[in-house]
């Protein structure tokens, strides 16, 4: 016996006073709003309504049973309005799992902008190395860094692509020769980022012509980038930056990229989330906010990398003055 229907013929009744009026409400047969009345007496162990030939009468556990149906029907209607409602108008909260650098540099600040045009929506963001698991329900959306993404369920959407710059700081670089060409960090001590994808021992520069792996040691290593870019301002060595940790740095001054026609750990930028099907209004609109937010900083990113090349402002011209 389905609990809510027999709940809500028995309401139907009620209300209509008799068998034949529910009946006819709902389409069905007397006989069968009877017998249905009589299987939830049966099952509650309980006489709800006092039957004669002319009229219904609620027993008074029937007038009590009646009134928490109706209490429980309409919070059940309530909560399907407002699932129903989800998949129309962004509301509640979000939860957001993210890469730590990306997540700091690119995506609290998308969370910026979709606040501003979703004020009912409420974000949960999670910064970590470690991927999470879409169908446990402690993520709505990830965003990931991969070079290509495995076979699974859930639906990718590209965001992007960015890469890695050699830096030191200009104290560093007052202390050591600027290498010239990749072999010549075999004399460095080179600062690495942890990571799942490219070992930690080796770098695979990408230049204009050609791609040169080198490989390299050095006293630290450290799985997030921001991280590692301390260590690098600190004067402890060169060391691969993700664009995104590293322009703030090139732009200020405290870091200089070391072999600018050089690039190294092209990764890819996904957002994931578990299923294409009734898709949450606010899962919709977050995943719309990042396809267009995170392709502009990226953007921008690559083209103040470029001007600050093509401008000279390295910083290295004025590590050599005041040496």
């Amino acid at each position: 016996m389905d609990r809510l229907q027999s709940m809500r013929i028995y309401a139907r009744v009620a209300d209509a006073g008799s068998f034949t009026a529910a009946a006819n409400s709902i389409g069905w047969s007397t006989g069968a709003v009877s017998r249905a009345i009589s299987d939830l007496e049966t099952h509650l162990r309980t006489r709800l309504i006092n039957r004669t030939t002319r009229r219904l009468a609620l027993t008074s556990a029937g007038e009590r049973y009646l009134e928490r149906c109706r209490y429980i029907l309409a919070e059940v209607d309530h909560a399907e309005e407002q699932a129903s409602c989800a998949q129309e108008r962004p509301a509640g909260i979000v939860k957001i799992h993210s890469v730590a650098s990306v997540g700091h540099h690119y995506v609290m600040p998308a969370i910026s902008k979709y606040r501003e045009r979703h004020p009912d929506v409420n974000v949960h963001l999670t910064l970590s190395q470690d991927a999470p698991d879409l169908y446990k329900g402690g993520c709505d959306v990830a965003v990931v860094l991969a070079t290509s993404l495995p076979d699974s369920g859930a639906v990718s959407q590209h965001l992007g692509s960015t890469f890695s710059v050699l830096c030191a700081s200009p104290a560093y670089l007052r202390s050591q020769p600027m290498p010239q060409q990749p072999r010549d960090l075999s004399a460095h001590a080179c600062l690495t980022l942890q990571s799942s994808v490219f070992p930690s021992g080796e770098w695979l520069l990408e230049g204009p012509d050609l791609t040169e792996v080198v490989n390299v040691q050095g006293p630290v290593q450290a799985n997030i980038a921001d991280s590692l870019a301390v260590a690098i301002r600190k004067g402890m060595g060169v060391g691969a930056l993700p664009l995104h940790a590293a322009i703030e740095g090139l732009r200020d001054g405290s870091l200089v990229r070391v072999l600018p026609d050089h690039t190294l750990n092209t990764m890819n930028i996904y957002a994931l989330y578990p299923s294409r099907r009734y898709v949450d209004a606010k899962i919709k609109t977050w995943v719309q906010c990042l396809r267009t937010h995170l392709p502009e900083a990226i953007s921008q990113d690559t083209k103040l990398l470029l001007e600050l090349r093509q401008g000279g402002t390295s910083m290295y011209g004025r590590v050599l003055l005041v040496s």
